[in-house]
């Protein structure tokens, strides 16, 4: 009798897709976020660019200058040298970890409020699993057994303002 059963309970469950790019790409909070990390990141490059502009005069000047120097002259402009180049990869390490920090800090937020609202339209239609199309891991997705469901996603997104 058991058995019997097992199948209708299988065909009872119910599954779900989303496009979460989609649904992210669409907000105006991604598109404000993303404009300021995109800021931060072009000012973390002007700042890279000026110090290696700096670096590359030095450098220059004292190509020009080192047959006028003697040899410790010579050695210390070379360890000065050095170690600006140094500073500068270390800043540019700096940049780079803070900028995917920021970036994290800004998107982090925005990636929670659409994973509830998944859940709650998820909850709210009993559906046992929705798996993300935009992910990349999904080969297919029968339409007639998984709905679409980023339209009631976005839709709760709104409601949730």
């Amino acid at each position: 009798m058991l058995l019997l059963f097992a199948p209708l309970a299988l065909f009872a469950q119910k599954f779900g897709h989303v496009d979460s790019q989609s649904i992210i790409q669409s907000l105006p909070d991604y598109s404000r976020a993303m404009g300021e990390v995109e800021a931060l990141g072009k000012q973390y490059e002007n700042e890279l660019q000026a110090s290696q502009t700096e670096l590359q005069r030095l450098v220059e000047d004292y190509e020009k200058k080192k047959d006028t120097m003697n040899a410790t002259q010579q050695q210390e402009t070379e360890n000065s040298l050095q170690e600006k180049y140094q500073r500068i990869q270390q800043q540019a390490q700096q940049n780079q970890q803070d900028f995917q920090k920021a970036q994290q800090e800004k998107l982090q937020p925005i990636f929670n409020k659409v994973r509830q609202a998944i859940e709650t339209v998820a909850k709210a239609g009993q559906y046992v699993y929705v798996m993300d199309t935009s992910a990349g891991t999904v080969l297919y997705i029968n339409d007639t057994i998984s709905k679409d469901l980023t339209a009631e996603v976005k839709a709760q997104l709104t409601k949730m303002k």
